[in-house]
């Protein structure tokens, strides 16, 4: 399935049913009255949030959701049905902007959360409405009220706890699939991941937690360069971040300064998010320029790190604990 993070659509509430002008006629009832009955509702535009969904492919090939009408009202004094609401199922994560991509309508980051976007117009009254004491035979009746119509656009944000951030070809791929089942495509090239991809860590029966591994940054990521930055907004809702440097690559410092900058020129907190450095391919590095190289990284970035090997797994379990205890101690923030 290919994933697709953005999408835009068009959407309109159903419009009300008409109300009718109706008198009753009826043997041997001299003064029968009016009885026309009022419109139905039309119907809402609903989102809701699903568990079994992970992009917005659906929304490529169908773009236009309408709602059905109202049913008019007629004779009797009976009310025209309401028509049904149109549900649509959006991922976990989902957010809704206004046509101009900046404006948030809604925020659809629990499961089965539902939000009524665009509401139905209103039914017509019918002429039994408006009897009164003085104008008894009334001739009147109202259209119903036209439903709401917008554009939107659709904007994933995956939901994980840990975000995997770092230069192309750092290691976050292999991280990825040796620490969780998650198989992404691993090669040594550029741009190997072209889509986010989430995997979950389990380090024992009560101790789990997902890893948003997003394609790598260069310099001027910001600025569209390489794949751009559009795929951080599946990190902003982490508790923190692992920043892979590669070790072996040999300027360790300018490559975590790149992506730093890069996370501070998108903002949305990324920059100030707890991170935990990982100093990765120490399998291809010598003790000597691996201890040289951890010790530049932490003067520069005033942060332990920590040596690690994606491929041979050394390190791998230590950097999953303290990211596990990172995420144990968020959750109870919020549980607090």
């Amino acid at each position: 399935m290919k994933f697709l993070d953005q999408a835009k659509i068009y959407l309109k509430s159903g419009d009300g049913g008409d109300g009718i002008i109706a008198f009753r006629r009826e043997r041997f009832i001299e003064f029968g009255g009016p009885d026309g009955g009022n419109g139905g509702n039309g119907g809402d535009i609903v989102f809701e949030a699903v568990a079994n969904l992970n992009t917005l492919i659906d929304f490529r090939y169908t773009q236009h959701f309408r709602a059905r009408k109202g049913g008019n009202g007629s004779g009797a004094d009976r009310t025209g049905a309401g028509a049904p609401d149109v549900v649509i199922k959006v991922p976990i994560g989902t957010q809704i902007m206004a046509d101009d991509q900046e404006t948030l309508l809604a925020d659809l980051d629990t499961p089965g959360k539902r939000i009524t976007l665009l509401r139905g117009g209103d039914g017509g009254h019918g002429n039994a409405h408006f009897k009164t004491s003085t104008n008894r035979a009334p001739r009147r009746a109202d259209k119903g009220w036209p439903g709401a119509e917008r554009w939107v656009w659709l904007r994933l944000k995956l939901i994980a706890d840990i975000g995997l951030v770092g230069l192309p070809n750092a290691g976050k791929s292999t991280f990825l699939a040796a620490s969780s089942a998650a198989r992404p495509k691993i090669a040594d090239y550029p741009f190997t991941t072209l889509h986010p991809q989430l995997g979950v860590v389990r380090l024992s029966t009560a101790e789990e937690f997902v890893i948003a591994d997003i394609p790598g940054l260069i310099e001027g990521a910001h600025e569209g360069a390489g794949l751009g930055d559009r795929f951080l907004g599946h990190v902003e809702r982490c508790a923190a971040l692992l920043h892979l440097v590669d070790g072996a690559a040999g300027d360790v410092v300018r490559q975590w300064r790149t992506v730093r900058g890069e996370l501070a020129a998108y903002g949305g907190g990324l920059a100030d998010k707890q991170e935990l450095i990982g100093l990765n391919k120490c399998d291809a590095m010598t003790p000597r320029e691996a201890s040289s190289r951890r010790a530049a990284l932490a003067k520069a970035s005033g942060r332990p790190v920590m040596l690690m090997s994606g491929v041979t797994g050394q390190g791998v379990p230590e950097v999953l604990r303290a990211l596990q205890d990172m995420v144990t101690a968020r959750r109870q923030e919020q549980a607090a």
